[in-house]
């Protein structure tokens, strides 16, 4: 093996070792951050944050509640709907079907260990399911910052 081959393995394995080290996970598009706050507290840290910078929580949707009201039970689970036309319109623009994911999402729930987490479309995954132009994924980039300081 070559020197040059065994860097490229080096590297690898020491991204692979900071990889384990990072709660963050990401599936099917879906990227989950670790929350070190109950699911209540993270939805108002997340609404906090909205609120100081200027974006509009759309809507509140306490699925768990909502489960509750008709007799079933399910961890605590709210998605929170909100966005910036000035951000969401530029995109709409340039491939209309990005709509339907927009007003951006985050899902705020507990799992079956009473871990909390943050889930959110990736803003690659919402690029290549839409064709979005690379200078307008700042647009929609923000949701990563916003899932990361409220879970911290």
């Amino acid at each position: 093996m070559k020197v040059w081959q065994l860097a490229v393995l080096f590297i690898g394995l020491a991204l692979q070792a900071l990889a384990a080290g990072n709660p963050v996970r990401k599936k099917n598009g879906i990227v989950d951050v670790p929350s070190n706050h109950s699911v209540d507290d993270t939805v108002q840290r997340v609404k906090s944050i909205l609120q100081s910078k200027g974006i509009t929580l759309f809507a509140l949707i306490d699925h768990s509640g909502e489960a509750e009201k008709v007799g079933m039970k399910m961890p605590p689970t709210k998605l929170l709907i909100f966005g910036n036309p000035k951000g969401g319109t530029p995109l709409m623009l340039a491939a209309p079907s990005v709509a339907i994911d927009l007003p951006l999402k985050i899902l705020v729930w507990e799992d079956s260990q009473g871990k909390v987490w943050l889930s959110y479309n990736s803003s690659e995954y919402l690029k290549e399911r839409h064709g979005l132009p690379d200078d307008l994924l700042k647009n929609i980039a923000v949701v990563e910052p916003l899932a990361a300081k409220a879970g911290e």
